[in-house]
């Protein structure tokens, strides 16, 4: 006869399936009333430290501000900005495959505070059914791999933007890759202008559009000209000039598409995250 097999599920699988919604494992280090939306922009490499860090976007302030992270992290971050098709589910696919699985869904990545040079999170789970989200402890740096794999926002506690942490920030070699306002953007590599037959002025590809950028008209393929009346040549760039809008003002994108340049108006707050044009493969 067959031993019986045991079944171990995986820990933070188990905690989520065993912790009620208002356990937690520490409380939250601020009021979740003075939470402040933020968008994922980039990660890349703090010369200074040689730490790699994620950069988030506050579109109300237009501080861009440093959170240090791991180096799988970074990884998996580049890995989903880029849309890069796997053959097998990495740790943080499975996480997502694991909630859709379990009629939950991540619907907020929470960076509460910094303790000791630590950031800490919550990943904010909502599961079919039940009137009040999990909040379950988590590292930030996994919670923002998380988000980038789903429709989750990010929200920061105050401090982490007032912390004004020093970063030099470097881009990840030639895989720099960019969002702001909904808008993913890489560097217009020759290869790339001559297979979409675009023309040679300045400015950064369009990889990925979603929200209010997609539904204006800015898709895969669109080469960015100017922002602010300011050309962008690398995806950093963009992101500066996008940060630079005056407060109470709207981002002015002009962007080349089928022949033609186009100029459209964006608010600068943190879009919701929707249903896209397909990605382009970079």
């Amino acid at each position: 006869m067959m031993p019986r097999l045991r079944l171990f599920l995986p820990a933070s699988l188990a905690l989520l399936l065993a912790m009620p919604g208002e356990a937690l494992a520490r409380e939250m280090a601020t009021d979740p009333d003075r939470l402040l939306p933020v968008e994922l922009a980039t990660v890349g490499v703090d010369a200074d430290s040689n730490a790699p860090i994620a950069l988030l976007r506050h579109p109300a302030s237009g501080e861009v501000v440093p959170i240090v992270i791991g180096t799988d992290q970074a990884r998996a971050i580049l890995l989903a900005m880029h849309e890069v098709p796997l053959s097998r589910p990495q740790t943080h696919d499975l996480m997502i495959d694991l909630l859709e699985q379990l009629d939950a869904r991540l619907e907020r990545v929470i960076v509460d505070g910094l303790e000791n040079g630590a950031y800490l999170g919550w990943l904010e789970v909502r599961v079919d059914g039940e009137d009040a989200p999990r909040m379950i402890d988590t590292r930030p740096s996994d919670g923002l791999a998380l988000a980038v794999r789903s429709d989750a926002t990010i929200h920061v506690a105050p401090e982490i933007l007032e912390a004004q942490v020093p970063f030099d920030y470097t881009p990840p070699g030639d895989d720099e890759v960019v969002t702001a306002l909904g808008i993913t953007v890489v560097a217009a590599r020759e290869e790339l202008r001559e297979a979409l037959q675009l023309p040679d002025d300045p400015g950064v590809l369009v990889s990925r559009a979603v929200g209010r950028a997609a539904r204006a008209g800015v898709t895969h393929g669109a080469l960015i000209l100017e922002v602010n009346g300011r050309t962008p040549t690398t995806p950093i760039d963009f992101l500066e000039a996008v940060s630079t809008t005056p407060e109470d003002e709207g981002a002015e994108i002009r962007y080349w598409l089928d022949g033609k340049a186009r100029t459209i108006t964006l608010p600068t707050d943190v879009p919701a995250i929707e249903e896209s044009d397909d990605a382009l493969s970079v």
